[in-house]
């Protein structure tokens, strides 16, 4: 391995999303990742299909999608840790480790002496990093989390969708598990903030990670928008509550996105539109006029936008300068010229289909560049080479354990 991180070793005893990315955002980085899941199933997202990868005949392979997402640069160990040989091999691997993550219950891996003090007392050096629906104390600790149910507890639903009271109002939910994969990125700077702290001190730490704390985080401006006003923002569909115009229109044709950042690029959105007074009007000059006179600015724009075709009005406000975009479905997401340069999909080796395409990682570093060494792995794929390499099992040791059930 190489990679800024392939001195590292990670135990990833997640499953799901949240741990899931924490562990493929380390691997991609170099570290050497084993996932630790139960033997004859693995992790719940192995099962979260259709779709399904498909063989180079077209026929299904059983790996789902939604576990080749968030897997990629791992090895999969099976270990039955319900059992004492079982809790033996995670303990031994997790003395060798760097990193250990987990995403179950508060207190759940107590029982099987896998619980941050016993694996920390084992090792000083370990950093072990928790993630749950509400974190490790209080009141809501002992409740499970979804990122669903997350969304609306963080008030993420209460700023996503259409007004109340008009066609499609009402809460929605982001088309991406979002708590999710932000709750994992915040787990990765975690555990690197951990592991700087632990070159200085030598320790390691828990680290504790709570959707709901970080869904309540990425609140941004809209939070600061409550905080400071004591009013709660409300839905606006796809406005802005601080910035007009910056939404979608609809052009003869179809819908674009205007994202007006600021008074000159508003004046060369009205010159282009054919409306150069609008930027001169005292009601629309500044943004802080803008946004007081929302509802009289946006009516008077849309019927500018009604009158091309939406191609037409990108290629114009870009020639201007002015930020705008289309609103792409994830074929053209990934047939863009921009996308494909940045490597945004990547293809890997696949044991059972051949090939598999990826997501890339967003990460472009310089001097360490990202590099995809595994893709998702097969359930239980590596166990025998992992045992044998780490902790020296032989051959007749995991035959034996494989009889037994505990790998």
């Amino acid at each position: 391995m190489s990679g800024p991180l392939a001195h590292l070793r990670v135990l990833d005893l997640s499953r799901v999303l949240a741990g899931p990315w924490a562990g493929q955002t380390l691997a991609d980085l170099g570290a050497d990742v084993i996932k630790i899941e139960r033997p004859g199933c693995g992790d719940d997202t192995r099962h979260w299909g259709p779709p399904y990868l498909k063989a180079a005949d077209g026929t299904p392979t059983g790996e789902a999608a939604y576990f080749l997402s968030a897997n990629r640069g791992k090895r999969s160990v099976t270990v039955d840790f319900t059992r004492p040989e079982g809790q033996a091999i995670v303990r031994a691997l997790a003395a060798q480790s760097d990193v250990l993550l987990e995403n179950f219950k508060v207190g759940g891996l107590a029982q099987y002496g896998l619980d941050a003090d016993s694996l920390r007392a084992l090792n000083p050096r370990l950093i072990y990093c928790s993630v749950t629906g509400f974190g490790q104390d209080g009141p809501y600790r002992d409740l499970p989390g979804y990122d669903f149910m997350i969304q609306g507890m963080g008030g993420l639903m209460s700023l996503t969708g259409q007004p109340d009271g008009t066609p499609g109002g009402g809460p929605v939910k982001v088309g991406v598990a979002l708590a999710d994969v932000l709750t994992g990125l915040y787990a990765t700077i975690g555990v690197l903030a951990a592991l700087a702290h632990r070159e200085r001190s030598g320790e390691g730490q828990h680290v504790d990670l709570a959707l709901l704390d970080v869904q309540v985080a990425v609140l941004a401006n809209q939070a600061l928008n409550y905080l400071t006003t004591g009013c709660a923002p409300q839905r606006l569909g796809n406005a802005h509550p601080n910035i007009v115009p910056y939404q979608t229109f609809a052009a003869a044709d179809g819908h674009l996105i205007l994202a007006v950042g600021n008074d000159a690029q508003f004046a060369r959105c009205c010159a282009v539109l054919g409306c150069p007074e609008l930027a001169a009007d005292e009601r629309f000059a500044s943004n802080r006029a803008r946004v007081a006179h929302r509802a009289e600015l946006v009516p008077r724009l849309a019927a500018c936008f009604a009158t091309q075709p939406r191609d037409a009005w990108l290629a114009a406000l870009a020639n201007a300068n002015v930020p705008c975009g289309p609103i792409n479905t994830l074929d053209q997401v990934f047939a863009d010229a921009q996308v494909q340069h940045r490597q945004m999909r990547v293809e890997l080796p696949h044991a059972q289909a051949g090939t598999v395409a990826l997501v890339g990682s967003p990460l472009k570093l310089s001097a360490t560049p990202v590099e995809y060494h595994l893709p998702p792995p097969l359930l239980g794929e590596h166990t025998d080479a992992v045992l044998a390499e780490r902790l020296g099992y032989t051959a007749d040791d995991l035959a034996r354990l494989r009889a037994a059930g505990i790998v």
